[in-house]
């Protein structure tokens, strides 16, 4: 269903955005490279205070390579979910509102309901449904769907879809993350929790100057497929495509297979 909205979603006129909390990031030395004069790296203390950490509350869009970022000391319910609202009004006040040819009651059902099947459980919509706008991936977590938040998504005309349990990869808000975490942090040591939010927002504001769109299944997806058809089992040149008893396996290592 997550593929099906990044892969169709834009083309049926459904903008497709992605939310994620990042973190926490702690006040220590985080390795990584650094911008400095040939001959004098970056050098880090061994020793450091813990000051506290920083949460990045992040809303991602990733047909045009926008992100919408925030940074927390502390991410309960009420200060993601407040966050959230806010951000995603804004988002819809930019965008039309779809006309479809049906009207009257329950016209727009069948276009919600289309992102619930196969679903084993699925949301109970609600008996009145607005035009459905956006589709919202998030992460499968209690706190995404608590009444007063999904009721709150409905209403303004969004369709949350949930990565399914150990899926969370599926939510390419977290492939942004990466990126902003390693130009904010790579080579720093934050003193304090309001550096790591500056550095991420200033980071994020940057991108957003000329961002990258980012596509579902794209170059690498292909590249690694194709490497796992090559290699079906054995990590060097050297690979089988049956599987091996383990005696096999054995000699293999003491060099003696044939």
């Amino acid at each position: 269903m997550i593929e099906d909205a990044y892969r169709l979603g834009e083309a049926m006129g459904l903008p497709v955005w992605c939310a994620d909390q990042a973190g926490p990031y702690q006040t220590i030395p985080h390795p990584g490279r650094s911008w400095r004069p040939e001959g004098e790296p970056a050098r880090q203390p061994h020793e450091y205070i813990r000051n506290g950490t920083a949460k990045i509350l992040t809303l991602f869009h990733p047909a045009d390579g926008s992100v919408r970022v925030e940074g927390a000391t502390s991410c309960p319910n009420a200060v993601l979910h407040g966050w959230l609202e806010r951000e995603l009004a804004a988002v819809l006040e930019a965008t039309p509102i779809p006309t479809t040819g049906a009207a009257g009651p329950g016209a727009s059902r069948p276009a919600w309901e289309r992102w619930q099947e196969g679903l084993s459980v699925k949301p109970t919509l609600l008996a009145e449904l607005p035009p459905l706008r956006m589709l919202l991936v998030l992460d499968n977590l209690a706190g995404h769907k608590t009444p007063e938040f999904v009721c709150w998504l409905f209403a303004h005309g969004v369709m949350p879809l949930y990565t399914p349990v150990g899926g969370s990869w599926l939510n390419m808000a977290e492939s942004i993350q990466r990126v902003l975490k390693r130009r904010a942090l790579d080579g720093q040591h934050p003193e304090d929790v309001g550096q790591i939010i500056a550095w991420f927002e200033a980071v994020a504001r940057h991108w957003n100057e000329s961002p990258t769109p980012f596509t579902w299944g794209g170059k690498r997806s292909e590249r690694r497929r194709r490497r796992r058809e090559r290699h079906r089992l054995g990590g060097s040149g050297a690979c089988t495509r049956r599987p091996l008893r383990r005696d096999e396996i054995r000699d293999y290592g003491h060099g003696r297979a044939k």
